[in-house]
């Protein structure tokens, strides 16, 4: 009941800290389509402005085909839309299911290259009190069922039986914790395999610079923002074939991609990865097209073609 309440109460905050503020605007950008585009969209009717929506993943792929009421409210949010961008193709198709005649943009998301740059891997290592002498194997992502650790976990067992030093370390808290601790145990991987709970997103540069690979075994995905940091500090990425994710890794001079829900495959995209030589200046070059000061002119463009649309 709450989650279906949640856009009323945060509209009822937004506009309430419009009036307080005396907040002047031009146009509205919602990032999700609910509850900040429906936020925007009961804004729109009251100030009379253009609204940009932004759909990333579980808010495309997830909430409109949860139920009847679900699937109304997302069309009609969308339907008030002037602008809808979306973060892959894979979004963009689902999107079109829905027969909206709004104009659509496939926009990717980026990342901050100021912040997720290269840096020396022992300088990464000895800051956060890693082995020097381990193979680093590092997925970052909210500890819930959608991001697939339990088959990262499961990899491991078939990883460390054909490399030794190895330690997988998983950034992020969520209410999978426990269920992942017990899978630990039960397999034998408390040496090989760490819960590091959530780090500050200014710290996560050095966990990803420590890492020989990065690995993302998501169930589902819009296009992971996590994804492009990898790419930003020229790390192999190892995933799973979902969202927008192959719209990005686009050959294996990035990562290595694999079925979700296959730790066999995971295990052995691992271990493939470990064993390669990478190219870091070709990642760190393609990467480039992604940072936020590249994704926000798109951005822009979009902005004011709205807003000359609007004034005409």
């Amino acid at each position: 009941f709450f989650k279906r309440r949640k856009g009323e109460f945060a509209y009822k905050v937004a506009k309430k800290l419009i009036e307080r503020e005396k907040i002047d605007f031009d146009l509205i950008h919602a990032h999700f389509i609910y509850p900040s585009g429906y936020v925007g969209a009961k804004l729109k009717e009251i100030y009379n402005k253009p609204l940009i929506i932004t759909g990333h993943g579980h808010d495309v792929y997830d909430l409109p085909f949860r139920d009847a009421e679900w699937n109304a409210k997302i069309k009609g949010i969308l339907n008030k839309a002037d602008h809808i961008i979306t973060v892959s193709k894979s979004n963009y198709y689902i999107l079109t299911q829905f027969n909206l005649s709004t104009k659509n943009s496939i926009i990717p998301n980026g990342y901050n290259s100021n912040l997720f740059k290269p840096i020396s891997m022992n300088d990464s290592r000895r800051k956060l009190k890693i082995p020097m002498d381990k193979k680093i194997i590092l997925s970052v992502g909210n500890l819930e069922i959608v991001k697939g650790h339990e088959y990262l976990i499961k990899a491991m067992k078939k990883v460390i039986q054909k490399e030794k030093d190895i330690l997988c370390l998983i950034v992020g808290a969520g209410s999978q914790r426990r269920n992942l601790e017990i899978l630990v145990n039960r397999l034998g991987l408390q040496d090989n395999v760490r819960l590091l709970g959530g780090k500050l997103h200014d710290e996560i540069p050095f966990w990803i610079n420590a890492c020989d690979v990065f690995v993302l075994p998501s169930l589902n995905e819009g296009n992971p923002t996590v994804m492009f940091e990898c790419l930003g500090c020229g790390k192999p990425f190892v995933g799973t074939r979902v969202g927008g994710i192959p719209e990005v890794i686009i050959s294996e001079k990035l990562g290595i991609l694999v079925e979700p829900k296959n730790h066999e495959q995971l295990a052995d995209a691992i271990l493939k990865a470990l064993n390669k030589e990478w190219d870091r200046e070709y990642i760190l070059n393609y990467a480039k097209q992604f940072t936020w000061d590249e994704i926000a002119k798109s951005i822009m463009a979009v902005y004011e073609e709205v807003c000359k649309n609007d004034r005409a």
